[in-house]
């Protein structure tokens, strides 16, 4: 098992690695970002690693990681600050707390549960900063370095089900599986499944009543938020006020 864990740090660290460095596609000013972010939004990030081309291969989106924003350092956690604080489940440092900074040159994306209380909204938070020092899923590492060395062409149907491959131990995570715990806790939706179920009533028949089943949290990957119809997308040059007229164009052609 030691051996199997070295070897799994080592594919961790291969797999963190940048494909390109040194690119800077944030579309949002870290300062504006910053200002429009209230507890309990999920910020969705678009990485540049090994991990994160797999992810986004795998679920056709953009977006390869996800973090839960908690608050400013001075509530959350003092070596922070005042700065806004996240947390995350990181392939080499597992469930821990980072600052927003760390992601201000790269593209984000604000998705906001609509319609929660501050209570329950709390219970999010505290339930993801009680899985601070779980380890990242080592499995989830496995399944991701035996698709990259293969590179398979995988049926869409499967994609999602590669993500979920993990051991399935309560100590281990990955970004997305906490995060989609975190709101179940208070059964907040995501992206429920959707069944029909025959209605039982005599005067229609052929009636059928729409049922929403609560997915697994391993089923989850950061799209979900981005297409969830019970999160708003918060765009925070919009949301600050953007004015078109204002705009200042160069004259070159």
């Amino acid at each position: 098992m030691t051996i199997l864990k070295a070897i799994a740090k080592r594919l961790a660290d291969y797999l963190s690695q940048p494909i390109v460095k040194d690119i800077q596609v944030a579309t949002s000013k870290p300062e504006d970002l910053a200002s429009v972010l209230k507890k309990g939004d999920v910020v969705l990030i678009e990485g540049n690693s090994r991990i994160s081309s797999a992810i986004k291969y795998l679920t056709q989106s953009t977006w390869s990681h996800a973090a839960l924003y908690i608050g400013n350092g001075s509530n959350a956690e003092n070596r922070f600050m005042g700065e806004p604080v996240l947390v995350e489940a990181d392939i080499n440092e597992g469930v821990r707390t980072v600052p927003l900074s760390m992601y201000s040159k790269v593209h984000t994306r604000i998705c906001r549960p609509v319609g929660i209380t501050e209570e329950d909204i709390n219970i999010v938070v505290d339930y993801a900063l009680a899985q601070i020092g779980d380890t990242y899923d080592l499995q989830n590492i496995w399944d991701l370095a035996r698709f990259l060395i293969s590179s398979p062409p995988v049926p869409g149907h499967l994609k999602r089900r590669l993500l979920a491959l993990g051991s399935g131990d309560p100590t281990k995570t990955i970004c997305s599986s906490m995060i989609a715990q975190a709101f179940q806790t208070i059964r907040y939706p995501i992206l429920p499944e959707r069944r029909l179920r025959k209605t039982d009533s005599r005067a229609c028949r052929h009636c059928y009543q729409e049922i929403l089943h609560i997915k697994h949290h391993s089923l989850f990957v950061p799209r979900d938020f981005d297409a969830s119809p019970y999160f708003e997308i918060v765009k925070p040059t919009i949301y600050k006020g953007f004015n078109p007229y204002e705009m200042k164009w160069s004259s070159e052609s």
